[in-house]
């Protein structure tokens, strides 16, 4: 199954471009809820040149999904997705 995806501007902040974050969606290594917001999950994937992200969602359903967030991959998120 494909996963749709549906941008918020707010996405494209960090200056991730959309071709890296879906790039980062094909080639992920996490995909976790976070527990302190059942709602907003956490992808970890790689950009088109290999550099890590970290990318918030929402799933809209079980086949689209809501990306707010795109930036590197900080430490404080390592650490959240135990890697």
């Amino acid at each position: 199954m494909t996963i749709k995806a549906e941008f918020n501007e707010a996405a494209f902040d960090h200056r991730i471009e959309k071709e890296d974050i879906l790039n980062a969606l094909n080639n992920k290594i996490r995909d976790i809820s976070i527990s302190a917001f059942p709602e907003k999950n956490l992808i970890v994937g790689f950009d088109r040149a290999g550099n890590p992200l970290e990318i918030l969602y929402n799933p809209l359903d079980d086949e689209t999904i809501y990306i707010f967030h795109a930036m590197k991959l900080r430490e404080s998120t390592k650490k959240m997705a135990a890697l």
